[in-house]
């Protein structure tokens, strides 16, 4: 049995994990987190999802439950998974982290931290993953005269772009070949001239209540390979998190991604 603490319960992600994990025999949720001045802070998780029951109280301070849980499964913003990451290393606790967003310094400091348990992955999905993989391969493999275009679209009220599933899939592009002097490009507008061989095309999309979907584009002269993975709920998510947190619980120090947690 894994104990786990969620925050940002009352997010997209936060929400869906919970329903899930209240539905799984070898989890139990033994803390739920909200940010300070939120209105459910205090109410039971009841009010959020009913057949929650009353024995869990949403919290606005980690600190005071962290050590009734294993595990802390962490989907909120940027500032607050950095604090909350600093909290589990400090107490010797796992966390789960599915936050995007992060600055280069802070993300700097959770990948550097190999005294921690930590998974970090911008989507737990596993069809995601395995796109991962696939588009890893291919940048590898495919040669240089194939122009690469990465595109990505969300929901109108997210926050941040492009998205972190996006960067992830650039940066396993560009990481494939290091030798190239690669060039981001994040949309284009205006008289440019020719695309340069070097450019990396990254488009985001925003609308609609789109949960999430990523294509990578490898064109060529007279034919265009295109990989592309689309999430139609935030189940998926959810359900790579739960993994993660039953996965890492059993782990020694070290931070992982889900590539570890699903033996790829």
């Amino acid at each position: 049995m894994t104990n786990v603490i969620i925050t940002g319960v009352c997010g997209r992600m936060g929400a869906a994990i919970l329903k899930l994990a209240l539905k799984e025999t070898d989890l139990t949720v033994v803390g739920l987190v909200e940010a300070k001045g939120h209105p459910v802070v205090g109410k039971y998780a009841e009010s959020l999802i009913a057949g929650a029951g009353n024995s869990l109280i949403i919290e606005d301070d980690l600190a005071k439950i962290i050590d009734e849980g294993e595990v802390v499964i962490d989907f909120t913003h940027p500032q607050s998974s950095l604090g909350y990451f600093r909290l589990a290393r400090q107490r010797g606790k796992a966390i789960v982290i599915g936050t995007t967003g992060f600055t280069g310094d802070a993300l700097g400091e959770i990948v550097s931290a190999r005294d921690a348990r930590v998974v970090i992955s911008p989507n737990m999905s596993v069809g995601m993953n395995l796109m991962f993989d696939v588009v890893e391969r291919l940048a590898q493999v495919m040669k240089d005269d194939y122009d690469i275009e990465v595109v990505e679209m969300h929901h109108k009220l997210k926050k941040d772009a492009p998205s972190g599933t996006a960067i992830k899939l650039k940066d396993l592009i560009e990481s494939s070949k290091p030798d190239r002097q690669w060039i981001e490009v994040f949309g284009r507008k205006g008289i440019l001239g020719e695309r340069k061989k070097e450019e990396i095309g990254i488009l985001s999309l925003r609308g609609g209540d789109v949960v999430g979907e990523h294509t990578v584009m490898f064109a060529g002269i007279g034919e265009r390979l295109e990989i592309t993975h689309r999430a139609f709920s935030r189940e998926n998510f959810a359900q790579g998190a739960l993994v993660a947190a039953r996965w890492l619980a059993a782990q020694k120090p070290g931070v992982y991604s889900m590539k570890d947690v699903l033996g790829l």
